[in-house]
């Protein structure tokens, strides 16, 4: 697939759009909770890649699998962390928390690269990662006395493994060896669906849950990760990175009116500085690349 830079930024706005849906529709399950959930979505997702991938990169994408070594498998196993922590963090507390918690993904990935393949960080970046952290805490203050610190703990398992993801990706290019992120999202879904089926028994899903969750799979996970995939090939990482930030926003807006789940002061107070954070520090960077 051939995009202009044009087209690419709206396809990326799309791809946000699917992502974000997640909340609003895990709201809408009658009987389906917690691993039940992420177990579903993951199955859906596994079986909705085995049709589209080889749309995307033709039969050899599962040939990978076999070749990739290491790298792809510590990739995998990164991506089933994310798909499973972001499920269940989505049932043990609001949208707007799990969206903000995710949000600082950029700044931990820089402290991980930092620590362990010493990437230099700028300036700036340290800054940035002081505000977004001030934001974090602002947030899981406010939690402590309303009983939903957990869920924000375990999303934030999901910026941890992104960042850990990255950097497995920037060593293993750095020796060499590239890691294609199409075939471990693949990979991911299925550790995820295979660890969570025995945690999520006896399932309990209703007729309702399980299309809702094969919708998830389908239009939430598989189509936009496949798809921004190709905009990461016409996008830099900067852009990508603030359209990212897209999710947080149409997230908490669909749970707002499709769940009337609305986010508290303290999420809306700490988000606005994780959000600003990662936006100045992204312009600021993007213009000294100039």
């Amino acid at each position: 697939m051939k995009l202009t830079h044009t087209k690419a930024v709206f396809l990326m706005v799309a791809v946000t759009l699917m992502w974000s849906i997640a909340g609003v529709i895990t709201r809408h399950l009658e009987q389906a909770r917690s691993f039940e959930v992420t177990f579903w979505r993951s199955f859906f997702t596994v079986l909705s890649l085995l049709v589209i991938l080889p749309f995307f990169q033709g039969r050899a994408v599962f040939g990978k699998l076999r070749t990739g070594g290491w790298p792809l498998w510590m990739s995998g196993l990164c991506w089933s962390v994310m798909f499973t922590a972001f499920m269940v963090a989505l049932t043990l507390t609001s949208v707007a928390n799990v969206l903000v918690t995710m949000a600082i993904g950029p700044f931990l990935t820089a402290l991980i690269a930092r620590i362990f393949i010493g990437h230099r960080i700028p300036a700036r970046t340290w800054l940035a990662i002081l505000v977004a952290g001030g934001g974090i805490a602002w947030m899981y203050g406010a939690e402590l006395d309303g009983g939903q610190l957990a869920g924000t703990l375990v999303a934030l398992c999901v910026p941890l493994a992104s960042g850990i993801n990255w950097t497995i990706s920037q060593r293993a290019h750095a020796q060499g060896r590239n890691v294609d992120l199409v075939p471990a999202v693949l990979l991911g879904a299925a550790i995820s669906s295979l660890v969570t089926l025995p945690l999520a028994m006896p399932l309990r899903a209703s007729a309702h849950d399980v299309s809702l969750l094969a919708l998830l799979g389908l239009v939430q996970l598989a189509i936009p990760c496949a798809l921004a995939v190709v905009c990461a090939r016409v996008l830099q990482a900067p852009e990508i990175a603030l359209l990212a930030l897209l999710e947080v926003i149409f997230g908490i807006v669909l749970a707002w009116v499709g769940a009337d789940e609305i986010p508290s002061q303290a999420v809306l107070a700490g988000g606005a500085l994780v959000i600003g954070a990662l936006v100045v520090n992204e312009v600021v960077g993007w213009r000294q690349r100039a």
